[in-house]
C-alpha cells in the first residue's frame, strides 16, 4: 500500500473538497461515481463490481472470481453425460415396458413411475459426470427421459395410455432435470 495506494486515481471534477470522502469514478463503469475502493489494489469500484470476500470488499480481478468446479462442464463431461443419458434412457425404457407389461398403470401410480424414471436417469448422469451439475446436463437428462418414452413405446406398442405415458415421461424428465440443477 504505502506510496502506491493512491496512484492512478482521479477525483471527480465536481467533488467537494473537505466535505468528507473523495468521490471517484468506477474503473469498470466510468459513468458511476463511487467512494468504494478495492481493499487490495485500491481501484475504485461501484456496488455492482464489488465482490465481498472474507477479508473485505475486492474488485472482480483481485477477488479471482471463478466458476465452481461442480458447475464447470467440459466437452468431455458433456459427452459422458450424454452417453449416460442414452444408455440409461434405453435401459429405463425397456424396464418401464417390462414392469408395466404394455398395459400401463393409470392414475396416481404413474407419478411414482415418472419419479423413478427421473431418478434413474439423473443418477446415472450424475455418476458418469462425477456429480457435476448444470444446464447442459439438465438437457441430457430431459433427452434421456424422452428416449425412455420412445423406447417404452417401441417395446410395448399399442397401449391405449399413450398420453399417460407421455405425462409420466414428462414427470421423469422434470425430476431428472431438477436433480441436476444449477
Amino acid at each position: 500500500m504505502g506510496a502506491e495506494s493512491g496512484a492512478g486515481l482521479t477525483e471527480t471534477p465536481g467533488a467537494a473538497s473537505g466535505a468528507g470522502a473523495d468521490v471517484f469514478y468506477c474503473a469498470r463503469h466510468p459513468n458511476v461515481e463511487t467512494v468504494l475502493r478495492c481493499g487490495r489494489c485500491e481501484t475504485p469500484i461501484c456496488p455492482r463490481c464489488l465482490v465481498q470476500t472474507p477479508v473485505g470488499a475486492r474488485c472482480p480481478t483481485c477477488a479471482n472470481v471463478s466458476r465452481l468446479p461442480t458447475f464447470h462442464i467440459t466437452p468431455a463431461f458433456f459427452a459422458r453425460g450424454m452417453t449416460a443419458a442414452i444408455v440409461s434412457g434405453i435401459a429405463v425404457g425397456v424396464a418401464w415396458a417390462v414392469v408395466t407389461g404394455g398395459v400401463g398403470y393409470g392414475g396416481f401410480f404413474m407419478i411414482f413411475i415418472g419419479l423413478a424414471i427421473g431418478w434413474a436417469i439423473s443418477e446415472s448422469i450424475s455418476l458418469a459426470t462425477n456429480r457435476k451439475q448444470g444446464i447442459a446436463l439438465q438437457i441430457c437428462a430431459v433427452l434421456g427421459a424422452a428416449l425412455a418414452f420412445l423406447v417404452h413405446e417401441a417395446v410395448a406398442p399399442g397401449t391405449a395410455v399413450f398420453a399417460i405415458n407421455m405425462i409420466t415421461a414428462g414427470i421423469g424428465g422434470f425430476f431428472a432435470a431438477s436433480r441436476l440443477k444449477m
